[in-house]
């Protein structure tokens, strides 16, 4: 879980993140308990995370390079996201001067929404979150300029990624101060969010695409032939010849894109001035060749059974 403060106001927008991300595998129960330890604020260091993870039996990676805070349009998002088994959960802050909005998505689909004038918002884990409140109300002074804000945001997680491991220590802060009054910067929100959504739901509507054409070439890949018969000559033309596929094998290009299906034609190529029509073709020991003479056989397709 990430940890994001943001600042909204009349002189505009600053929001600061961590940049660290935490790679789990392992026991599902297990690490169950080892977030609920984790994010109580019970683990304090990145040593002991590590020796707790162990004794769960938990493999982690810990990594500096997530991108949690990004401009968009005249305003600044900040993201947290929790994974499920079938679903992200993302929980996102829009801010630019004089207005933000809080939007909760399930995948790429709008949970809730809801919109404000000023504030300073903490996005965050229990443990984190509370440890940042104490330490805004100590240290944040109204009169202070956007940089300044900035400063002390860095300061604050600073000083919290020394009481946990869910905080890293190198940061992202992002400053956006367009000229907006409450009214025009919620327009500007609203539109600025909606295209972000959108963009959202097509990225994540590609990744469902190439899932279901992975899985598709993955189903393929298990079908390849490299036994048996798969044909018979039906004409010829020099060393080019015509081969008729049987009602069990189908012809796929590189790309898995079929181009014959069963009892229809593709091309083939032979070295030999011996093949004759009805001549059978076979897949033997994985090489591609005549049954009758096991003479060598060339095309560039992929042999499937169905």
């Amino acid at each position: 879980m990430s940890l994001i403060i943001a600042y909204i106001g009349k002189k505009g927008c600053v929001m600061v993140s961590d940049k660290r991300r935490i790679g789990y595998f392992g026991n599902k129960e297990q690490l169950n308990a080892l977030e609920s330890e984790l994010y109580s604020g019970k683990i304090k260091t990145d040593e002991e995370f590590k020796k707790k993870a162990d004794e769960y039996g938990i493999s982690i990676k810990l990594t500096e390079d997530a991108t949690k805070i990004t401009t968009v349009g005249n305003c600044v998002r900040g993201e947290v996201t929790t994974k499920k088994v079938f679903e992200t959960y993302r929980k996102r802050i829009y801010g630019t001067t004089m207005g933000y909005q809080i939007v909760e998505l399930s995948g790429s689909e709008t949970v809730s929404r809801e919109a404000g004038e000023k504030a300073i918002i903490v996005f965050g884990n229990k443990f984190a979150k509370q440890e940042a409140e104490k330490l805004i109300n100590k240290k944040w002074k109204p009169s202070l300029s956007l940089k300044y804000m900035g400063d002390i945001f860095e300061e604050i997680l600073t000083e919290i990624s020394r009481k946990t491991p869910t905080i890293g220590n190198t940061f992202d802060v992002l400053i956006k101060q367009p000229k907006f009054n409450k009214s025009e910067a919620q327009r500007h929100l609203n539109v600025s969010i909606d295209k972000d959504i959108k963009v959202l739901s097509k990225f994540r509507q590609k990744l469902q695409e190439d899932l279901i054409q992975k899985n598709k070439e993955i189903a393929l890949a298990d079908k390849i032939i490299n036994k048996g018969d798969v044909g018979e000559v039906v004409s010829v033309d020099g060393k080019m010849l015509h081969v008729k596929l049987n009602s069990k094998t189908q012809a796929f290009d590189g790309n898995w894109k079929q181009i014959a299906k069963p009892n229809e034609t593709v091309f083939m190529f032979s070295d030999h001035n011996h093949v004759e029509l009805g001549d059978k073709v076979v897949i033997q020991d994985e090489k591609l060749c005549l049954k009758k003479d096991k003479s060598n056989l060339k095309c560039d397709i992929i042999l499937c059974s169905l």
